[in-house]
């Protein structure tokens, strides 16, 4: 059902989109925009579609905000392991194999798709009933991710991944061992010359900054449990940055190189175990932690002996 929202301007000079965006920032700019040009706003009680009119004091404004349309996917009911969870948005412990948007290749079975069916009430976003997809994971890569049911939290959300304010933290296991007990790699990422799958250390401009922070949690023979922490989110970035470093990860079928122990991994070993964010609309701050999946817990269990 379409929403109405009346507003009066007390003072003039802004444009029509900028005072929009100003005093409903629950929506974008652009998006505000688009609802002007599809003549969901009333100055006046006259339709306005030009995003530049501007405004004057007094100006009385309608906007319909129309229901989001449905989104050109059939929901599929997939198991989806739940961290927390209220209206503005969702955070779940991803598994391994489950790819995050459909792709080529992966046309049905992925996480929108689930998640279409888990929130059926999903206010949407940009128009569209869908939801936000903060950050992604590599498909074989496990553990926490923040998804957003609202345009607003989206846009919070974003804005907090940007600042850093989100905190993202990774367990991994390399092969190889770290020279020290802590270290910070700042080091551009780009895609790999060669091998158009995979992504590299390249110079700028070519590549973009990258910075992975990371702390040895454990030593094994051949390897080593090693915390990371990003503050940026490039395409495979720990992936790429350890593999550079040395000491790619065990089981990474892209950077790696075996594995020191007779285990078949589906993927690389590396878990977002940790994600700390503020909530978007109440302000209080929120630590989910997805708890390690079957196989690495096996992994460790097969180093330590």
């Amino acid at each position: 059902m379409a929403t109405t929202l009346t507003l009066t301007v007390e003072q003039g000079g802004d444009r029509l989109d900028t005072f929009l965006a100003q005093h409903q920032p629950q929506l974008s700019r652009s998006r505000w925009q688009q609802l002007i040009q599809q003549g969901q706003v009333r100055i006046n009680h006259r339709i306005c579609d030009r995003k530049n009119h501007p405004l004057s004091g007094g100006d009385v404004l309608e906007i319909t905000l129309p229901e989001p349309e449905p989104l050109a996917l059939e929901p599929e009911a997939l198991p989806l392991d739940i961290l927390y969870e209220d209206s503005d948005l969702l955070i779940l412990n991803k598994p391994v194999g489950l790819v995050v948007h459909p792709a080529p290749g992966h046309p049905h079975g992925t996480l929108v798709h689930g998640l279409l069916a888990h929130c059926p009430d999903l206010a949407g976003i940009g128009g569209i009933k869908r939801p936000g997809i903060v950050h992604r994971l590599d498909k074989d890569t496990s553990g926490a991710m923040v998804v957003a049911k609202t345009e607003a939290a989206l846009h919070h959300l974003q804005a907090q991944l940007k600042s850093r304010q989100m905190q993202r933290h990774y367990l991994g296991v390399v092969y190889g061992q770290p020279s020290t007990e802590t270290g910070t790699i700042t080091a551009p990422i780009g895609r790999h010359e060669r091998d158009r799958k995979k992504m590299a250390v390249v110079s700028p401009p070519k590549g973009r900054i990258a910075t992975t922070h990371w702390q040895v949690q454990e030593r094994f023979r051949h390897c080593a449990l090693v915390e990371f922490h990003l503050d940026t989110g490039r395409t495979h970035q720990i992936r790429v940055h350890a593999a550079h470093l040395g000491w790619p990860l065990v089981g990474d079928p892209l950077y790696g190189r075996g594995s020191p122990v007779k285990m078949n991994l589906p993927g690389q070993a590396l878990h977002a175990f940790r994600l700390q964010l503020i909530h978007p609309r109440t302000g209080d701050p929120i630590v989910a932690i997805a708890p390690l999946p079957a196989h690495l817990e096996k992994l460790l269990r097969l180093l330590r002996c």
